[in-house]
Order: structure tokens, then C-alpha cells, then sequence
């Protein structure tokens, strides 16, 4: 089997479901599916009982791609959360800057948008969950 496609996955400190929320908004993506921590079989709890309501595992649909995510368990070691950025590719200059904006809510802007010398418009922004993205 060859793989089909690249799907980040986000790792969150409780606030998942925030993001998801803040995605669905800033970019028009679409949740297809979310579990909690609470819906794991009893056999399968992996969490203590404050996780309950955390996210386990989502997926959101952005534009023909996706992104998957979960909040890590609280009990998890200090510094154990992973870090990553998420490219965004547009056709569109205004539909980009549109969402630059409002991703950038909350969020520090790092590389304002601008035209580059490869040719492309580009910038990068760290949001206000702490998710690197690039446009």
C-alpha cells in the first residue's frame, strides 16, 4: 500500500476543543469526527478522571485536506507535548489574507504576508493555541 496523503496531527494542553472551534471559524473547516477521553471503553481508559472531557482524538476537514488532533492527559511529563507547523497552500490572495487574519486572533503574527523572491506570497503566524502555520 502507498500512502494516500500527509495529515498533521496537533497535540493540545486541554484546549483542544477551543481550537477546534477557532478553526472551524477562522478557516471554514469542517469537524468530521471527535472523541473523548470519557468515550474510550472502561478496558481502554488511558486517563485519569479530570481528562474526562478532554479531547481524544478529532479530525477536521480543511478544505480537501486534514488535520487530526487530541489534548494530551494532564498526568503527561512536563515538555512532552510535540511541536510542528502546518503549511497552508492558496490559490487565492484575498481568500489568504482573509485567513491569516483571523488565524492570527489572538495569536503573534512572525512573518507578515508578502511577496517573496521564489515567486510566492508567504507568511507565518504562531496562533493562539501555539501552532506554527505558514502561508
Amino acid at each position: 500500500m502507498s500512502i494516500q496523503g500527509v495529515v498533521p496531527y496537533l497535540y493540545f494542553d486541554g484546549n483542544a476543543e477551543q481550537a477546534i472551534r477557532t478553526y472551524e471559524q477562522a478557516l471554514g473547516a469542517r469537524t468530521e469526527f471527535l472523541n473523548r477521553y470519557a468515550d474510550a471503553p472502561p478496558e481502554a481508559q488511558m486517563c485519569g478522571p479530570t481528562d474526562k472531557k478532554r479531547v481524544m482524538h478529532a479530525c477536521l476537514a480543511v478544505g480537501a485536506q486534514r488535520i487530526m488532533l487530541s489534548d494530551l492527559p494532564a498526568s503527561r511529563p512536563e515538555g512532552a507535548r510535540p511541536d510542528m507547523a502546518i503549511l497552508l497552500d492558496f490559490d487565492d490572495a484575498q481568500d489568504m489574507a482573509r485567513k491569516f487574519e483571523a488565524l492570527a486572533q489572538g495569536g503573534e503574527v512572525t512573518t507578515g504576508l508578502h511577496d517573496t523572491f521564489w515567486g510566492a506570497r508567504f507568511g507565518q503566524l504562531v496562533d493562539a493555541f501555539g501552532i506554527r502555520w505558514m502561508f
